[in-house]
């Protein structure tokens, strides 16, 4: 029987499979503008690129745009030109001294390197009232990767919002700085033939810096006046994730509060929507989410993103170590806090907690 089977097997054909090569298109290029001018102070800047429909996820497949011309106009034939960075490729950035003016209309264009034409809806910019107060509430969040909560700083902006007309509120952080804490004392250089051991090498200096970032926020913070028109009102305004560095001392933001356009509005909202879909089956389906952007030279072109023109208004707030009632185990970074980047000993010339 056994023999029987070895002739069977030893008779059977033998082949080999080849691979089927599958010729995948490239997804369509969409271009996506992204970028807001205001009443603050510049310089403003446009961000262009180009993503595939595949999405963002996929490495390689978001280009900057470069080389465009890239202009906004306003409402009276004013043109301002703007210019593209040398290191931030396919960011366009205005002058220094351009500001928007409340009550004109802007419309952003835009001519690639290959000859599209692109432009904008007019955007007309609203009067935007001050932010009277800013609250600093502590709150925690689940973690799906550990028992010990995140956490972090919600800032509550106090709006007297007027009664003689429709607002719609957007609100951004803008730069921040806080006072980095380092331990030099801990330093252990990595191993080398003299010193094979890791023998700790501590150093004199410095224990202290000021560490400059961008502090973005994790949530697109929006809302209308429908439900408090004419009223003061406290509403969410942002939210600063703490990373066990940011609140180890002082920690100083800028919040930004804008008067956008109901289009404007309208899009943050359903970008806001889409990002906190929970993947549940009861969400509602992605979709493209339009702007105020068109193509001159084919109107049914998808362009994605929306150019933003508002008026602005900030609060510069400092947070105290102790304004925090929960807080993050502090994060050690074993080294002179000058070679963190972003950070230098030199403190602000505007610091003043």
């Amino acid at each position: 029987m056994l023999r029987r089977l070895i002739y069977i097997f030893f008779f059977l054909p033998l082949s080999c499979i080849d691979p089927y090569q599958v010729d995948v298109p490239e997804g369509e290029q969409l271009l996506t503008v992204e970028g807001i001018i205001s009443t603050g102070p510049g310089p403003h800047s446009i961000t262009l690129t180009r993503s595939a429909t595949y999405g963002s996820v996929f490495q390689g497949l978001i280009r900057p745009v470069t080389l465009a011309t890239v202009v906004i106009r306003d409402n009276e034939g004013n043109v301002t030109f703007l210019t593209e960075g040398t290191e931030a490729k396919g960011t366009y950035t205005t002058p220094a001294n351009f500001r928007a003016q409340i009550g004109k209309s802007y419309t952003l264009q835009i001519l690639t390197a290959e000859g599209k034409v692109y432009t904008s809806t007019p955007e007309k910019v609203e009067s935007v009232p001050e932010i009277q107060s800013v609250e600093i509430r502590t709150v925690t969040l689940p973690n799906k990767n550990s028992d010990f909560p995140r956490s972090g700083v919600q800032l509550i902006a106090e709006v007297r919002d007027p009664a003689d007309q429709n607002n719609f509120y957007y609100w951004r952080n803008g730069p921040a700085v806080y006072i980095l804490e380092t331990r030099p004392d801990l330093f252990t250089p990595r191993p080398t033939e003299a010193n094979p051991n890791r023998t700790p090498q501590p150093k004199a200096c410095c224990i202290q810096c000021f560490r400059y970032e961008i502090s973005y926020n994790q949530s697109l913070f929006v809302v209308n006046d429908d439900n408090f028109n004419g009223l003061t009102t406290r509403i969410p305004a942002s939210f600063i994730e703490d990373d066990g560095f940011r609140f180890v001392n002082k920690f100083r933001i800028d919040l930004k509060q804008y008067s956008i356009s109901q289009g404007a509005y309208r899009f943050l909202r359903l970008v806001k929507q889409q990002a906190e879909i929970s993947g549940s089956i009861f969400d509602p389906p992605p979709a493209t989410i339009r702007g105020n952007m068109i193509s001159l030279d084919n109107p049914d072109e998808v362009v994605l993103g929306y150019f933003m023109a508002a008026g602005e208004t900030s609060r510069r707030i400092y947070i105290d170590k102790n304004d925090l009632t929960f807080k993050q185990n502090r994060a050690i970074i074993p080294d002179d806090c000058r070679v963190v980047p972003g950070a230098s000993v030199d403190a602000p010339a505007d610091w003043n907690p």
